[in-house]
This record gives structure tokens, sequence and C-alpha cells, in this order.
């Protein structure tokens, strides 16, 4: 055979020691910038307060966090043990299992039970030179515990009282009514609540900043509404709007419209056009832009018919016309109340899979009638 067949290939060593190695630049930005440490959590003041404490006395007991989506519960349990044992403990410490996969009976008997009952190996000396407390113990984190089913928890108590001493479990939910009290009151509750904008808006500044990515404020406040306090949510649609506005030769900027439409919403201009149809008053800043007269039910079912034909989704176009009716100062509240109980009699139909269109138009009418009752 030829030699050429066995030629040596010198790079192909290195390349396969770094095959699970992804590069920065191809990384979501979610993970790339998921807190290191407890401290680079943003907002949940109280919880970070308790878990700080909590590491220096390195007593940890079993945690029960929930709240939210996207809200940093994963994050925090995951920079706490990243604290407590360092990167070279961390995989032979900690056990991740994403319980809405496996939820099952065996998987807490086989995987969760053989772990916790093994007796923790011993400290490996850390290879960046820092000390870590390193307690005597495992930790094991259930995430998306509220869809572990009830068979799964109840096995899981009994597991979290006989090896107590050497394992500690996290459990990770977004409804913590759907953990049952035996193994909630074994656990201390931390409740991750919505992020402020503040905050959120303080966090997508510093990744726009490291990836270098122009934002200004409308397109800040567009994430911020569109992501509605799932910080997570609002990484990734920022992430998007990047490689959207790079993808052409010059990048253009990123806009509040390009916002809303990767977000799935619809524009703010179209849903306060079809609310002036209706005859609503839309406040701008301090200007107050009248509705055109004339309100008829041509015209309104013209309107209905085009935002069908655009393509939006009926729920979408109730959830935002909900939410510009019910604020805004304008009305009274006699006309809010009318039209909140068309939302609500319409929102229970899609549920029920009526006809979108029908309903739209249906809501429509009811709202321009409202607001007509009163006026005159």
């Amino acid at each position: 055979m030829p030699s050429t067949f066995f030629k040596p290939q010198p790079n192909r060593q290195p390349a396969q020691g770094q095959k699970h190695a992804l590069e920065p630049a191809l990384q979501p930005w979610v993970e790339k910038y998921r807190p290191k440490t407890i401290d680079d959590i943003s907002a949940q003041e109280h919880t970070v307060a308790v878990l700080r404490k909590t590491l220096s006395s390195t007593n940890l007991p079993h945690m029960l966090f929930y709240g939210p989506p996207g809200t940093g519960k994963t994050s925090t349990i995951l920079a706490l043990a990243r604290q407590l044992f360092g990167p070279d403990n961390f995989k032979n410490r900690v056990l991740e299992l994403n319980a809405s996969d496996e939820r099952g009976i065996s998987i807490i008997r086989e995987k969760v039970k053989t772990f916790a009952r093994q007796t923790p190996r011993a400290q490996v000396v850390a290879s960046d030179g820092k000390t870590y407390p390193c307690p005597p113990y495992k930790i094991i984190v259930l995430d998306e515990a509220d869809s572990m089913t009830q068979d799964a928890q109840g096995a899981l108590r009994r597991i979290m009282e006989t090896h107590a001493r050497i394992t500690r479990f996290c459990l990770v939910c977004n409804y913590v009514t759907r953990i049952i009290e035996p193994l909630a009151s074994r656990c201390s509750k931390f409740r991750f609540t919505p992020l402020d904008s503040v905050s959120t808006t303080s966090r997508l500044e510093y990744i726009a900043r490291e990836e270098k990515v122009d934002v200004d404020a409308d397109v800040l406040n567009a994430l911020i509404r569109t992501s509605g306090g799932d910080l997570r949510r609002a990484i990734t649609y920022l992430q998007s709007a990047s490689r959207l506005s790079t993808s052409t030769n010059p990048p253009v900027p990123i806009t509040a419209e390009e916002i809303q439409e990767i977000a799935g919403v619809i524009p703010d201009s179209v849903v306060e056009d079809f609310a002036r149809t209706l005859g609503v008053e839309i406040t701008g800043g301090m200007e107050v832009d009248r509705a055109p007269g004339g309100r008829s039910f041509e015209k309104i079912q013209k309107h209905v018919k085009q935002l069908m034909r655009d393509g939006y989704s009926g729920t979408q176009i109730l959830a935002q016309l909900h939410d510009l009716i019910t604020l805004n100062h304008l009305l009274t509240a006699r006309q809010k109340s009318l039209s909140s109980l068309a939302f609500a009699e319409a929102d229970k139909a899609l549920c029920d899979g009526a006809d979108e269109e029908l309903w739209i138009l249906e809501v429509a009418l009811r709202i321009s009638k409202a607001i007509a009752s009163e006026e005159s």
C-alpha cells in the first residue's frame, strides 16, 4: 500500500483535546455571559445576600429556587457551586439534571440515588492557583423540578433525608405549587422575581459594549418590553438582531422595529393605527393624537381583514390592544371595563378554537361602541 496513506498528521492530537471547546464567537451570548460568581447575578439582592453568607460558612442547606423563566435561577446555583468547589472539583461534586427530560421515578432511583450515596472524592488541588472551600458534600441540581411526577418527588424525599450528610439538593422550578409539600418543607425557599428595567438595561449595555454592538435607548426599551423581565430572552433577541444587522455590507443599525419583529410582537405603530380606527385617542408624550371621526362597520371590518392578511396572530393583537387600552389614561373606567369584558370573552373563545378574524372584529366593534357611547 502506498506510504502516502500513512502520512503523519502532527496537528491532529491537539484538535482532539479541544473537541468539546466552543469558540467564543460561536457561543450563544446567554452562555457566554452567564454569571461566573454570585456577585455577577443581576438583581435578586436578597437571595444573593443570603447565599453570600452561606458561601462564607460553607453550610449549605437543601434549596428550592422558584420564579419566572430567565431570572437567574440555574445560573445562581451553578455560580455558587463553582465558587464552592472550583473548576477542577466541579464535575465530580455537582450533578445537574433537567427534570423535564428525566422526570420519572426510574431516574431518581438510578442516577440521583447512585450519585447521592457516593462518598465525595478527595479534593483536587486547583489548577488556577486559587483556594476554594470545597466542603465535604456534593450538590445535585434538579432543573425544571416542577415537571417531575408525583412518584418521583416522593422517592426523592427519602433520598434527601438519607444522604443529607454528603449530598445537598437544589430544586429549580417555575411553579412552586407543583412541588409536593413534604419536599418543599425540606428546602430553604428562594423566590426569584422578574428583573427590573434598570438591572436589565445595565446587563444589556454591558453585553453590547463587549460585543461592540451599537444600541440606542429605543432598542433597549424594546428589548425590555418584549422580554417581560426575562433576561435570557432579551439577550437572545439582542444577539439575533446583531446577526441580522451584520448580515449586510455595510452593517445596518439595529432598530426597535427589528426587535419587535424578532420577538414576534406586532409593531406599536400597527396596533396604535388599529386603535385609532376604533376611536381610541393615543397619547404620545405631552401630545394627544386624536382619533379620526366617522367610525363605521365597513372601515373597522376592512382594517381587521388587513391585519389578518398581514399574518398577525389574533391572540397577539388582543394582548397588545388590551395593554394599550387599559393603560390609556384618556379612557374612562367604564370604557376600560367594557373593553376588558370583550377581551375576556374573546380570549376564552380563541382558546376553544373559534375563528380569529370573527372574534377580532367582535372585540373591535364592542370597543368602538363603548367609546362612542361615552362620548355621546
